[in-house]
């Protein structure tokens, strides 16, 4: 009987196959038999492997679709025979003794059910039992074959071997001896999952092309459960093809940010969507396969031959600064195409990426464009004197969340049964410290933070401050997995307030000078009036160009504080706390795509029929 089965899986990793194969073949023991499982690579693997496929012992079998992690391997042990499998991915490699010292780990101690070596990574420069930060990888682990198996896609997504299949395996040992080498390079599986690596679950949809909700769990920020989020949408909305005769196609470019299930409203009105998505995203940017459904996907391969054969009768792009390459794109490739540019954050990053002439190309060619807030208008009829038409450019927020939401039963506060103040944070907290934070909670007000991703950069900010702020009011502080928008009215209306961004603006009213926080609404907003939450923000001074500002103050949503002491006498103010409150309910159902969809709808169509 063969001694070992090695599995070889491979997704578009066919450049390094050729080196990981030759490793296998080099190996001192030589009872192994090995097979390469192909799970829908669009490069072809055969061409890397061919120089292998004359040795008996070596078979190579795929599938044209990705299955995901877990399906391959499975794949690969139901068809194994030998008593150890071992894992080989197509990107990594083994030393020559790297087989010989897993099996003499495992032999002649029917205790242990797996073996695993040490690991060298970051080209080789570091060595470890495992990496730091990571769980046990699969080129360093050989076990005995089993009836157990790996989770497969339709249960969980993850980052964590551990929770896919090592912690199913039982006792195992080390083999004290570092014999293969984990390849870092930017397409590695755990980067398309990991925010810290500029990852995340829109990342890991668009690279493998998941065409179904998913539950995704990064070991930076938790899970996310889209089978869940989505259970309600998927087969409320009537399919595109059932739409009436009078309802346009839609082509979508670009990207849909946070509260992508917006455009059903679209579809909910009669009208058919399709998707053209950047390959550029991050985690926190949606592109498709959309796991709600309903919106076709055009090929990224011949996008323009499908956009050609398609001729829709509107391109809708947007969203945020990592679309303007795509969207730009399209419009130069079809001029004569009715073309809306809608746009929500940042000009100021397009700036410091170079692209300023790309987003300014798209302002002055589309039919139409709408910007987020009418202070971000201002500034871009400012920054593009004569060339850009005030009657051409609206604004509509991009980003606002669909009205399903809202209908959730509010929670009683937590402030009436412990007489504290309790404040929420939803993502980052921007302008937090430990010594702010603290003085904070010395004056009786919580601090709970939602949806908190552990990564570098300004998405993990709080880890800077964290540890100390904790050591100094641990009853006071608060971390919770991020909130699922179906959740937000019961989970967010036990606060009393929630924080904006801690900024002060300082462009004395001269727009030339304002940031991108003071032009900007937050996205965070109409989630925290969705739990009827008063909005906690810096007062700044009275003559500032600052968006968000001047929103809370119009709908009476605010809670403008000078210092710690002025807000904490607001927020025990229960009476003008609750008129805040009163006013955030109000103005919740304003903050929806759906109160503003048969507008947008109306512009789509006038700039349609000028086409």
């Amino acid at each position: 009987m063969t001694a070992v089965s090695v599995l070889v899986p491979v997704h578009d990793q066919s450049a390094f196959l050729g080196r990981a194969l030759a490793s296998l073949r080099d190996q001192q023991l030589t009872d192994w038999a090995a097979l390469v499982l192909d799970d829908g690579s669009h490069d072809d693997p055969r061409p890397a492997a061919a120089a292998f496929l004359d040795d008996p012992r070596l078979q190579l079998v795929g599938w044209r679709r990705n299955r995901g992690l877990g399906a391959t391997l499975n794949a690969g042990l139901d068809a194994a025979t030998a008593p150890v499998v071992a894992y080989l991915p197509a990107d990594d490699v083994w030393d020559a003794d790297h087989l010989a010292v897993l099996l003499a780990t495992l032999e002649g101690r029917p205790e242990l059910t797996w073996a695993w070596s040490g690991i060298r990574h970051h080209d080789g420069q570091v060595c470890h039992d495992a990496p730091p930060g990571h769980p046990l990888q699969l080129v360093q682990v050989a076990h005995r074959r089993s009836t157990q198996r790996w989770t497969e896609r339709a249960e969980l997504e993850s980052d964590d071997l551990g929770r896919l299949f090592w912690d199913g395996l039982g006792a195992g040992a080390a083999t004290g001896r570092v014999s293969c080498e984990w390849t870092d390079h930017p397409a590695q599986r755990h980067k398309a999952i990991r925010e810290s690596y500029d990852g995340g679950l829109n990342v890991f949809r668009s690279r493998y092309q998941v065409r179904e909700p998913l539950r995704f769990l990064s070991s930076d920020s938790g899970l996310t459960d889209e089978v869940a989020r989505y259970a309600g949408l998927r087969p409320r909305h009537p399919p595109p093809a059932g739409a009436g005769q009078d309802g346009m196609d839609v082509l979508i470019v670009g990207e849909l940010a946070f509260n992508a299930e917006r455009v059903l409203a679209l579809v909910d009105r009669g009208h058919r969507l399709y998707g053209l998505w950047t390959r550029h995203g991050l985690g926190d940017s949606t592109v498709g396969p959309l796991p709600f459904g309903h919106v076709h996907d055009l090929p990224q391969g011949d996008w323009r031959g499908a956009v050609r054969a398609l001729a829709p009768d509107v391109v809708w792009a947007q969203l945020n600064w990592r679309a303007v390459p795509l969207a730009l794109a399209v419009r130069r490739s079809f001029p004569d195409l009715p073309f809306v540019w809608h746009f929500k954050e940042s000009p100021h990053r397009s700036r410091v990426r170079g692209e300023w002439p790309m987003l300014a190309e798209l302002f002055t060619t589309a039919d139409a464009s709408l910007v987020a807030t009418e202070e971000e208008r201002a500034w871009l009829l400012d920054a593009l004197p004569g060339r850009l038409d005030p009657a051409r450019i609206g604004v509509l927020d991009g980003d606002l969340p669909s009205a399903e939401w809202l209908t959730g039963v509010p929670s009683p506060r937590l402030s009436e049964q412990d007489g504290d103040l309790h404040t929420v944070v939803l993502g980052r907290p921007l302008g937090f410290d430990a010594d702010w934070v603290s003085a904070l909670t010395d004056r009786g007000v919580h601090l709970h933070l939602y949806g908190q991703v552990d990564a570098p950069g300004p998405k993990g900010s709080r880890l800077a401050w964290w540890d100390e702020a904790v050591r100094r009011a641990p009853d006071r502080l608060h971390l919770h997995a991020t909130v699922e928008p179906a959740d937000w009215v019961r989970a967010l209306s036990r606060y009393d307030a929630g924080w904006l961004h801690r900024t002060v603006s300082c462009n004395g009213g001269d727009l030339r000078r304002a940031t991108w926080d003071d032009l900007n609404l937050p996205a965070r907003i109409p989630t925290l009036l969705a739990g009827g939450l008063p909005l906690i923000l810096p007062r700044s001074g009275p003559h500032q160009v600052h968006a968000t500002r001047a929103f809370v103050t119009r709908t009476g949503t605010g809670v403008l504080y000078e210092d710690l002491d002025d807000l904490a006498a607001q927020l025990r103010d229960r009476a003008a706390l609750d008129a805040r409150r009163a006013a955030a309910v109000a103005t919740r159902p304003a903050v929806t795509f759906d109160h503003h969809a048969d507008r947008l709808i109306g512009l789509l169509r006038r700039v349609a029929a000028r086409g």
